[in-house]
C-alpha cells in the first residue's frame, strides 16, 4: 500500500489543516451535468489512474466546476508523490483557490469543502469506488448507490479492511484486528494493569468489566458478551470515543452483526461494517447506511461506557473483570500506543468546527429520548459535581459513577459516552452544551 501514499501506510496528515473559523466564502457551484469536455477529460484521467495525464487533470481544474475538486482529493489521498499528485494539486487549487504545499494538503482543502457543503459532481460514487477498489477491491461493495451515506466524507484511513470471519483472533495484514470474546481475569487478575491508567467500563445488570484504553487503542473494536447481552464496543482513537452497540436486540430476520474496522473514516470518525452481512454503520450513531441491514433500517441501541481510572473503577465494582494482557489476541502492548499523534487536533478532516469548546476536549454525549443531542464538558462538570453542584441541562443530569460520569433522566440511566468535542458536535451540531 505504501506505493499508492508516498507517505508509509499509516501516515497521518500534519500540515495544511483547516484553516480557522470563519472559512471564506464558498466558490460559486454550478447545477446539473458535467459538460462533454470536462466529462470525457475525467473519463480519461480516471481509466488512466493512477497515472492520469497532466493534461487531463489540468482540464478538470480548468473546469470551475467545484464539486470535482472532491474527485482531485481524493485521487491525492491515494497518489501523494510524483508528477501526477503535482499536477492534481495544481488542478485542485485551481478549482478552490486554496494554496497546496505538502503531500498532506489534500486534508485543507477537504475541510474547506466539508465547511462550504459543496455538493459532489454527478457519479460520484463510482468515481469514488473505482479509486478505493483499485487500492483494496475489498472496499468495492461499500459504495453503493443504494444506501444513505455521506461519501464526500469518507477516507482513507491509512489502514486495510479487517475481513476476518467472527471469531477468527488471527492476525490481518494492514489492519485494526478487532477481538471477539476476549479472555478476562478477575479484579485480583488485573494487577498488570496500573491503577492511574484509563479503562473503558460497562456494568450490564449484575456483571461489570474493564477494558483498557491501551488495548482499545490498538484494536479499537471489540465484539464480546457481559450480562448476558452480546454488544460491539468501538473505541474511535481520533475522536476520543468509545460507544457500546448492543447486537442482540434486532428483529428476529436480522442475523447479529459482528463489527469490523473497515479502514476508512468519516470526518475522522472510523466507519465500521458488519463483516456477517457486509452492511457499513454511522460509527456515532450506530445507523446502517448501506448493505442488507440499511434495507431493514437497523438502528443499534446503545449503552452506557464510563472511562474512569482502574482503581476508581475497581473499587467501585470489586466484582469487575478485566481483559487480560494478552488482550485475547495473543499479544503484548504498550501503555501509551499512540503517543501524542494528535495531541495537535484533528489529523484527518473534519471540516468546520463549533468554537465553544477546544475541539479535543472531553465531554460526556447523550441523546435524550425526544431525539436533543446534549454534550458536558467533562473536567468541569466532574469540579461542579464533586463540589456538590447540580449539572442539568436539557432535563439530561450529570452523576459521579465508580470514578467517572453517567447520565441520568428522571432519575434513570440513560446511553452516554465520552468523546472529543470535535468529533460529538460535528455529528450532533445542534447540541445543548452544559455550562458551568
Amino acid at each position: 500500500m505504501c506505493w499508492l501514499v508516498g507517505l508509509g501506510a499509516c501516515s497521518a496528515a500534519t500540515e495544511d489543516t483547516v484553516a480557522a473559523s470563519p472559512f471564506p466564502l464558498a466558490p460559486v457551484t454550478p447545477d446539473g451535468p458535467l459538460g462533454e469536455t470536462v466529462l470525457a477529460a475525467l473519463d480519461r484521467a480516471w481509466e488512466a489512474y493512477p497515472q492520469p495525464s497532466a493534461a487531463d487533470l489540468a482540464a478538470i481544474g480548468e473546469s470551475e466546476d467545484p464539486r470535482l475538486a472532491w474527485l482531485l482529493a481524493d485521487f491525492l489521498r491515494f497518489v501523494a508523490v510524483g508528477d501526477e499528485a503535482d499536477a492534481a494539486r495544481d488542478a485542485l487549487t485551481t478549482l478552490t483557490g486554496i494554496e497546496i504545499h505538502s503531500p498532506t494538503g489534500w486534508v485543507g482543502v477537504v475541510n474547506h469543502l466539508i465547511a462550504w457543503d459543496i455538493p459532489a459532481p454527478p457519479d460520484y460514487i463510482g468515481y469514488k469506488r473505482h479509486i478505493f477498489a483499485a487500492a483494496d477491491e475489498r472496499w468495492a461493495p461499500f459504495f453503493t448507490t443504494a444506501g444513505d451515506a455521506d461519501y464526500r466524507w469518507w477516507t482513507w484511513g491509512g489502514v486495510l479492511i479487517d475481513d476476518r470471519p467472527p471469531g477468527d483472533s488471527g492476525p490481518c495484514s494492514g489492519c485494526i484486528p478487532a477481538v471477539d470474546d476476549p479472555e478476562v481475569t478477575d479484579a485480583g487478575g488485573g494487577g498488570w494493569y496500573p491503577d492511574d491508567r484509563i479503562v473503558l467500563g460497562i456494568r450490564i445488570g449484575d456483571e461489570a468489566r474493564a477494558y483498557p484504553r491501551n488495548i482499545l487503542e490498538v484494536h479499537e473494536m471489540v465484539n464480546d458478551t457481559v450480562g448476558g447481552r452480546s454488544f460491539a464496543l468501538v473505541y474511535c482513537t481520533l475522536c476520543g470515543s468509545g460507544q457500546l452497540y448492543f447486537t442482540d436486540d434486532l428483529p428476529a430476520d436480522v442475523s447479529p452483526p459482528v463489527m469490523r474496522t473497515s479502514g476508512l473514516l468519516s470526518r475522522s470518525n472510523k466507519v465500521m461494517y458488519d463483516v456477517v452481512s457486509g452492511s457499513v454503520f454511522d460509527t456515532f450513531t450506530g445507523r446502517a447506511v448501506t448493505g442488507p441491514l440499511w434495507d431493514a433500517g437497523v438502528q443499534l441501541n446503545q449503552g452506557s461506557v464510563i472511562t474512569a481510572t482502574w482503581a476508581d473503577w475497581k473499587s467501585a465494582n470489586p466484582d469487575t473483570t478485566i481483559v487480560v494482557p494478552a488482550g485475547g489476541a495473543g499479544r503484548s502492548y504498550g501503555l501509551d500506543p499512540l503517543g501524542e499523534r494528535d495531541a495537535d487536533g484533528p489529523i484527518f478532516p473534519v471540516g468546520d468546527r463549533d468554537p465553544r469548546l477546544d475541539s479535543r476536549e472531553p465531554v460526556v454525549g447523550v441523546v435524550t429520548e425526544g431525539g436533543e443531542p446534549v454534550a458536558f464538558p467533562a473536567a468541569a462538570a466532574r469540579v461542579a459535581l464533586l463540589t456538590g453542584a447540580v449539572v442539568e441541562v436539557g432535563g439530561v443530569e450529570l452523576a459521579l459513577e465508580s470514578g467517572g460520569l453517567i447520565a441520568t433522566v428522571d432519575g434513570v440511566v440513560v446511553p452516554s459516552h465520552q468523546a472529543f468535542w470535535f468529533a460529538w458536535s460535528q455529528f450532533h451540531p445542534t447540541t445543548l452544551l452544559w455550562e458551568e
